[in-house]
């Protein structure tokens, strides 16, 4: 599982840092040659909480499109909303800087709850966080006998960065097929109804993500 990131192969042999492999030059980007921009501090933005799920709360300069369409079936419908729920807990947890926040381990459990305190800790090691806007498209979710589900989607990662805390600057890296990411999960109804996530697999630059 590596959800939105190269991870931290490259951190271990040098201090540099790519946690989000993605990015663009949009017309506000910084100047070509440092790479990097000052984000002034936002607002936050939250999620309330809701039957018995965990509120989130983000930064407001973190943005979220989930093209996923209304299936019309009630399971089907529930693992897509509290698919999204999971993916904006996860990136509290980095902003908090906790790899025990509470709101995460409600949608993970066992390999995959192990797997993302890996990569949360990640962030908090290296003092940055995600920043940017994040797409989501491409879904496809199937619910089975006994409260198990699948769900595949594609994350476009290209106007997503890493923002270093000390000075709050954002690293921003050209767009290439590897900021479109294709994920496979795994989840089960746990006895709450929440529909969470047992295990997460992510491959990079797959054709079915590229635009």
């Amino acid at each position: 599982m590596n959800r939105r990131t190269a991870f931290l192969t490259t951190l271990a042999v040098t201090t540099f840092l790519t946690l989000t492999a993605c990015g663009s030059e949009e017309p506000d980007a910084p100047a070509k040659g440092s790479g990097k921009e000052t984000l002034s501090t936002a607002p936050v933005s939250s999620a309330p909480a809701s039957d018995g799920r965990p509120a989130v709360e983000l930064p407001s300069d973190l943005s979220y499109t989930f093209d996923w369409p209304k299936t019309g079936d009630k399971e089907k419908d529930a693992v897509l909303a509290d698919s999204e729920q999971s993916i904006k807990a996860v990136d509290q947890a980095i902003v908090n800087q906790n790899a025990l926040d509470k709101a995460y381990l409600a949608y993970y459990e066992g390999e995959a709850a192990a797997q993302t305190e890996q990569f949360i800790q990640a962030y908090v090691d290296a003092k940055a966080r995600v920043t940017g806007k994040y797409r989501y498209y491409n879904s496809a979710v199937q619910v089975r006998d006994g409260g198990e589900a699948s769900l595949v989607y594609c994350e476009d990662q290209s106007k997503a960065f890493d923002m270093y805390l000390k000075d709050r600057k954002v690293n921003k890296t050209p767009v290439t097929e590897n900021s479109y990411v294709l994920y496979t999960t795994q989840l089960r109804k746990n006895d709450k109804g929440v529909w969470v996530i047992t295990k997460l697999l992510s491959e990079r630059g797959h054709d079915q993500c590229r635009p």
